[in-house]
């Protein structure tokens, strides 16, 4: 059973064996943690965006990558806190989209498929989680206007992200997984 934990620490300084950063199909980072993971695991970035012009990358899936750490220069993490893996969760179709449910949900699922192995194998025990792309102000995952039409709205935090991450990670073997929240939101 996993243990979960939420957090207001900054990810780019947890000890975490596995990064999860959500992104979108288009291979942009808008969000400014994620622009900066960019530069700081270049690998990752290259990987995840060559996968995403190629079309290689769906919505509802977990590109995930094993990182070439750098040992030389000042590309050598001094405090040793650099991810062997990291997982990309693909959550949106644009930068500008929302996560649905049954996105983020497929999305957990492959991420929880792909993540059997490298506890098991590779002795994966700490894994950290970026939420701030997860986290919006506006409840629901859809509305019907009086139109008849459904329009999307963003996933709420408290009643359809959180229970689902809790849902689909707490399974997973000998594992600690930090969410990292936004510090608007109580922990």
């Amino acid at each position: 059973m996993a243990n979960i934990q939420l957090t207001h620490a900054p990810i780019l300084n947890s000890s975490a064996q596995l990064l999860i950063l959500p992104v979108n199909t288009a291979g942009i980072l808008l969000d400014p943690v994620l622009a900066r993971t960019k530069t700081l695991f270049s690998d990752n970035y290259q990987s995840y965006y060559q996968a995403c012009r190629d079309g290689n990358i769906q919505v509802g899936s977990c590109l995930l990558i094993k990182r070439a750490l750098e040992q030389t220069g000042l590309g050598a993490s001094s405090s040793g806190n650099q991810p062997s893996y990291i997982a990309n969760l693909v959550i949106s179709d644009h930068p500008y989209h929302s996560a649905r449910l049954r996105w983020l949900s497929a999305a957990l699922l492959d991420l929880q498929q792909q993540l059997l192995p490298l506890i098991r194998y590779q002795g994966i025990r700490r894994v950290a989680l970026l939420a701030r792309p997860l986290v919006y102000d506006n409840p629901r995952d859809h509305k019907i206007d009086s139109s008849g039409s459904v329009n999307i709205l963003p996933l709420d935090w408290h009643h359809d992200t959180l229970p689902l991450l809790i849902q689909q990670l707490q399974d997973l073997p000998k594992l600690r997984i930090d969410i990292h929240l936004p510090k608007n939101i109580t922990v």
